[in-house]
């Protein structure tokens, strides 16, 4: 459930340095795009393996946990029947588990299983298509009743899902409960997409997938990556801050370019286990960075869902290094913990004269 763009900021090559080679890879992929750039290293590496990898690896993925394709092992384990152990893949087995540490430090606010509410309030996969989507704009969807939403919550539960690693496993033990990885796996790929570079002998580089980044090196001209987060509104894009990535990743999800209205109420795509309904407090988007994506990923949108207080206090508590942007009455208000602000310092906000400094 991401929707805040990360852009990539790349300044001008500094004075007596030569820029070496940086090339750029880009596609489809887990429902969105993915952009790779990487710096070529010394001994120089076929392009055409570097991208044959890539898409090997993002297939891989594909086939085991997307749930668009009906084919993929999520899909298939989301229609088997309950109380059966299903065979998946071990990487599956390892990004549930994963999410499943981060549900019980966030108190359920992280939730696979969630699935079933998503598809309700019209955010399933199906209702990512255009056409869909545009029907949100048109508000043609409807809120669900309450007898609607907690008929859904029967059906979910992260402690309803067991996991096994040998063989690995999936089981539910309530029949409907389903998995959806879309809030964590494209951190689990961009973790795998970085490891694929680092194989190949590339050591600088930046990976971008649908808005959650990890940088590794240093950019062509010798300075870190940068990249800038977008402030969490409806219209034209536009930069908060930037933050220098160094063998570390970003993530962020917010709740403003994702939603329907219906008689004039804004309904995020943001669901809240904990009520089945969308999120309604200020909170508007919360960035992560963390050393792996997989933990950025996994994070940014549990902190989103449990607000402006409780969500910095649990960043707080697991040392997390996080920046919370709400829209309040008398504008945005922007909060980061300790742990931002000795990864990066005090957040500068960039104007926009800046930005265009940036930008080219």
């Amino acid at each position: 459930m991401r929707i805040a763009l990360l852009f990539l900021l790349v300044g001008a090559p500094l004075a007596g340095v030569a820029a070496a080679e940086t090339v750029t890879l880009r596609g489809a992929a887990q429902g969105t795009t993915y952009h790779i750039k990487y710096v070529v290293p010394t001994k120089a590496v076929d392009r055409a393996r570097v991208q044959g990898d890539v898409e090997s690896l993002l297939a891989d993925i594909d086939r085991q946990m997307s749930t668009y394709r009906p084919d993929s092992e999520i899909s298939r384990f989301n229609q088997a029947p309950a109380d059966e152990w299903f065979p998946v893949s071990k990487a599956v087995v390892d990004v549930v588990i994963a999410a499943r540490e981060i549900s019980e430090k966030t108190g359920g606010a992280m939730d696979i299983t969630v699935g079933p509410l998503v598809k309700l309030w019209h955010f399933g996969p199906t209702d990512r298509t255009k056409k869909n989507a545009a029907a949100r704009l048109a508000k043609k969807f409807e809120p669900p009743t309450d007898e609607q939403i907690q008929n859904a919550r029967t059906r979910i539960g992260y402690r309803q899902l067991n996991t096994r690693l040998d063989p690995p496993a999936l089981r539910k033990q309530v029949a409907g409960l389903e998995v959806d990885l879309s809030s964590i796996a494209s951190g689990y790929t961009i973790d795998h997409l970085a490891d694929v570079l680092l194989k190949l002998g590339i050591k600088n580089y930046m990976v971008e997938l649908g808005g959650e980044v990890r940088a590794g090196g240093k950019h062509e001209d010798g300075t870190p990556w940068r990249v800038a987060i977008e402030r969490p509104t409806a219209g034209e894009p536009e930069m908060v801050t930037a933050v220098p990535l160094v063998n570390a990743a970003l993530a962020t999800a917010g709740g403003t370019h994702k939603f329907f209205e219906y008689q004039g109420h804004r309904y995020s795509h943001i669901i809240d286990p904990a009520t089945g309904r969308p999120v309604e407090h200020a909170l508007a988007s919360v960035s992560v960075a963390a050393d792996t994506c997989l933990e950025a990923d996994g994070w940014d949108t549990p902190l989103l869902v449990l607000g402006p207080d409780r969500g910095i206090d649990c960043a707080e508590k697991n040392g997390l290094a996080a920046m919370f942007i709400s829209h309040e009455d008398s504008g945005d208000s922007i909060k980061t913990t300790a742990a931002w602000q000795k990864r990066f310092g005090e957040v500068k906000i960039m104007d926009r004269s800046s930005q265009r400094e940036q930008e080219h």
